[in-house]
């Protein structure tokens, strides 16, 4: 988004793509092929890496808001769960418009996943001075060991949410999906991929219920793939279209487009809240994820241990794939197997026997395809 165009304008934009979804899904053609997908290739000589990231989980969701500390005002942008990277844009862009409330120019955004830089880049966007201070720069965040697809119902737990923040969540989940789109492509590695969903069930006419439901219309061209419409080990299949991440692609072109843009980094780890009230600028952007429970005292705040394995690439898969606890992510970097969930979990050691039951999963999976 460019700074010149008229920013309700563009809002308006988002509105009418998201219309147009929700009509398109109400008006969906029966499936009648079989999509034609190739196997995994899953065996422990395909292993290139092992990745282990720390969610920063809070059962109530994320924590967006603004306090007074002192002469500093500290706006909270942080606790994304597994839903970061799919959140980021929407949470940044609430959070600037806090940032833009107390009339400053000079801004602190401490951290430097993905939240950090889609704020600093928004601040960057409405003119501001921006320094980022972060312990941790890319390759080496909690948003580079991602996953990662736009999925954004993982920030918070059913039977813990407020209707507020529910409202605020919509918002944000809204505006990032419209934000993503102006980042398509090879450069910023953000791709349109079919998302395959298994059940062994019939599905359910009232389901999804809850957050999911709330956001149909976003996910293109969805599906129900009865058997014999598809290749996989089960009954019933769900076939909808998401945007997937390359953490790797994706992070480094946004702290590009931070330098670029006059954008300052201090590599720097903050021990106390006092050390982060020392610094000169006025407003300090908290985006330190699991950090804010040491700085700000957050009891809620808690991590959960995810590990990745990484076979090498396979250029024919083109699929995303969920099923139960195990999902598959292909990338140019490599074909991303997941689904692992320790709560409480503050090592960052890989499990072997984690490893394995990743790999004996995807390995029964795929070799059941047809």
């Amino acid at each position: 988004m460019s700074p010149t165009i008229d920013r309700r304008a563009w809002l308006k934009t988002a509105g009418a793509a998201v219309l147009g979804a929700g009509l398109g899904s109400r008006c969906a053609a029966p499936v009648t092929e079989t999509p034609k997908l190739s196997r995994v290739r899953v065996s422990p000589d395909r292993v290139i890496r092992t990745t282990v990231g720390l969610r920063p989980s809070r059962p109530s969701g994320f924590v967006l808001k603004s306090e007074r500390l002192g002469d500093k005002t500290v706006i909270h942008n942080y606790g994304h769960g597994g839903s970061g990277m799919s959140l980021s844009w929407g949470t940044a862009h609430l959070a600037v418009d806090e940032a833009l409330k107390t009339g400053e120019t000079r801004y602190a955004v401490i951290g430097a996943g993905v939240v950090g830089l889609s704020t600093a880049r928004l601040l960057q966007r409405r003119g501001f001075e921006v320094t980022m201070y972060a312990k941790d720069l890319p390759p080496r965040t909690t948003s580079n060991m991602s996953g990662a697809w736009f999925g954004p119902t993982s920030a918070s737990e059913p039977g813990h949410i407020t209707p507020e923040y529910t409202e605020t969540w919509l918002k944000a989940t809204r505006l990032s999906h419209r934000y993503f789109q102006d980042h398509l492509g090879d450069e910023y590695g953000v791709h349109w991929l079919p998302h395959y969903a298994f059940s062994e069930n019939p599905p359910d006419p009232e389901a999804p219920r809850g957050l999911e439901g709330l956001i149909l219309d976003l996910f293109p061209e969805s599906r129900q793939l009865e058997p014999g419409q598809h290749p996989f080990p089960s009954p019933y299949v769900r076939r909808r279209w998401t945007m997937r991440f390359e953490p790797a692609v994706y992070l480094g072109a946004l702290m590009r487009d931070y330098r670029l843009a006059g954008g300052r980094v201090v590599v720097r780890e903050f021990e106390s809240l006092d050390q982060l009230l020392g610094l000169s600028e006025p407003v300090l952007v908290n985006c330190t994820g699991l950090g804010a429970k040491l700085l700000f005292d957050d009891e809620e705040l808690h991590p959960i241990k995810g590990q990745l394995t990484v076979l090498l690439p396979q250029p024919d898969i083109n699929y995303l794939m969920v099923s139960g606890e195990l999902y598959m992510m292909p990338r140019r970097d490599g074909i991303v197997l997941g689904g692992t969930h320790e709560e409480d979990e503050w090592s960052l050691e890989p499990s072997d026997p984690a490893m394995r039951r990743l790999m004996d999963g995807h390995m029964e999976f795929f070799g059941a395809m047809t």
